[in-house]
């Protein structure tokens, strides 16, 4: 069994959950820089280099600048 750490829905293939890691809403990244929230697929190209896919944006490194949706909080006053 495969199982995506974003939503911990499993499936029977590695392929299967590879396919699902491009459309897991819970596995958008959020970029600190620019605020743009994005599909992890689209801020990668090799699946080890990460940036964020808005051309005017610096941000890249996942917990450098990209943060998954889930692990963003928001703070009130």
């Amino acid at each position: 069994m495969h199982t995506c750490r974003d939503c911990n829905q499993s499936f029977q293939t590695e392929l299967a959950l590879e396919l699902h890691r491009d459309t897991c809403q819970k596995g958008q990244l959020f970029c600190q820089v620019c605020g743009d929230r994005f599909r992890e697929a689209a801020a990668t190209q090799d699946g080890w280099h990460y940036e964020c896919p808005s051309e005017e944006c610096d941000g890249e490194g996942i917990r450098q600048d990209l943060y998954h949706v889930d692990d963003v909080r928001t703070a009130t006053h």
